[in-house]
C-alpha cells in the first residue's frame, strides 16, 4: 500500500514537472548572422527575430541576433556552423554557390541553401559636393571608402571600379572600412566620398547627411556600368529615392544599380527549423514590413527571386504547401 502511495505520488510529481522540462529540453536556439549596428542587416535580424520568437513556446525556437562584418563573414559562419542563418547579398550567395569571388580559392559552397530574399539593396555612392565630384570618373586622386574587407560593399565598388577602368591602388586614395564609419569621416573632412551597398532608407547616410558639409549622390549609370550590370545576373537596375533624405543636394531621384538582401542557411540545419522560419516571416509579412521602411516593397513573389543557392527543404515545404513553388 505504501508502495503504491509513494509510486502515485511520484507519477504525479514528474507529470506537474513534465511540461517545464519539455520545454526546456524542446527548445532550439539559433543565431542568425547580419551586419553592422547602423546598417539595415542589423535591424533585419531583428525583425526576423522578434517574428519568430513571438511564438516560441509553440515552436520551440528562439533567434538571437549578431552582428558582423557582412555577407562574405556571414557565408563563411553559416558554413562553419557558427550561425545557423545569414543575411547576405545576392550576388555574394551568387558567387558562393559558384566557388567565384572570395570562393574561388574555397571552392562552391556545397551546402549552402537559400530561405528567401528580403528587401532591395542599392549600390550607394555619397561625395562631399566641395570635393568636385560630378562623376565616376572624377574620383580619380579623391579619398574614396570602397567598403571593409569581406564585405558586399567592397565587391560592389570594385565592379563599379573596374567597369570604368579606374585603379584603386595607383588612382585613388582607398579606405577600407566599414561604410557605417564613412559618413563622421566625409562630415570631418577626412574622406570625399564613399561607397555603401544598403537599403534605403538608411540611418547611416542620413547621418553624412545631417551634418555642415553639404552632400550629394552620383548617379552609377553609364554605358560600361551598363554593360557590367547586364552581363551579371544578380544586379538590376534601380534608382535611389531623395525624399528619405531631405538636405541632400541632389533634385531628383538617382539612377544606380543593386542587389537583393537574402536570408540564408546551411543544408545542415533542419527542415523544421527552417520551415518554422519561413512560415513565420510569410504569414506575419505585413506586420514584419512595418518594422522598417526599406521592406515597403517586399512581396511574397518578389521573396523568392534573387535566389542563386538551392532552396533549403525546409523553406520548399512552405512553397509547395502554399502554392508559391
Amino acid at each position: 500500500m505504501v508502495n503504491s502511495i509513494f509510486r502515485g505520488a511520484l507519477i504525479v510529481l514528474l507529470a506537474a514537472l513534465l511540461p517545464s522540462y519539455q520545454l526546456f529540453a524542446v527548445t532550439t536556439f539559433v543565431t542568425i548572422g547580419t551586419g553592422g549596428l547602423t546598417g539595415v542587416y542589423y535591424p533585419t535580424g531583428g525583425a526576423i527575430a522578434k517574428i519568430v520568437n513571438k511564438n516560441r513556446k509553440q515552436h520551440g525556437i528562439r533567434f538571437t541576433v549578431e552582428s558582423t562584418d557582412g555577407s562574405v563573414f556571414n557565408v563563411n559562419a553559416v558554413m562553419d556552423g557558427q550561425f545557423e542563418f545569414g543575411i547576405v547579398q545576392s550576388d555574394r550567395q551568387c558567387q558562393a554557390t559558384r566557388g567565384t569571388g572570395e570562393w574561388k580559392d574555397a571552392g562552391p559552397q556545397k551546402e549552402l541553401r537559400a530561405v528567401f530574399s528580403i528587401y532591395p539593396e542599392l549600390c550607394t555612392l555619397l561625395v562631399a559636393v566641395d570635393a568636385n565630384i560630378n562623376s565616376l570618373i572624377d574620383l580619380k586622386g579623391k579619398r574614396v571608402n570602397l567598403g571593409n574587407q569581406g564585405s558586399g560593399h567592397l565587391g560592389n565598388s570594385m565592379d563599379v571600379l573596374n567597369s570604368i577602368g579606374l585603379d584603386p591602388v595607383t588612382e585613388l586614395t582607398a579606405f577600407y572600412i566599414n561604410p557605417v564609419e564613412a559618413p563622421k569621416l566625409l562630415q570631418d573632412g577626412k574622406l570625399d566620398a564613399f561607397f555603401y551597398t544598403v537599403g534605403h532608407p538608411s540611418v547611416a547616410l542620413k547621418e553624412a547627411i545631417s551634418g555642415g558639409k553639404r552632400v550629394k549622390f552620383i548617379p552609377l549609370q553609364n554605358g560600361a556600368i551598363d554593360e557590367m550590370v547586364g552581363s551579371r545576373p544578380y544586379y538590376s537596375k534601380m534608382k535611389i529615392p531623395i525624399r528619405y533624405y531631405p538636405g541632400i543636394q541632389n533634385t531628383r531621384d538617382v539612377d544606380t544599380f543593386g542587389v537583393c538582401a537574402t536570408l540564408v542557411t546551411s543544408a545542415k540545419v533542419p527542415d523544421n527549423v527552417v520551415y518554422v522560419v519561413t512560415r513565420a516571416i510569410f504569414e506575419n509579412l505585413e506586420a514584419f514590413k512595418e518594422l522598417h521602411p526599406a521592406y515597403a516593397m517586399t512581396t511574397r513573389e518578389s521573396m523568392l527571386t534573387c535566389l542563386s543557392a538551392p532552396i533549403h527543404p525546409g523553406a520548399m515545404k512552405y512553397y509547395r504547401e502554399t502554392g508559391l513553388k
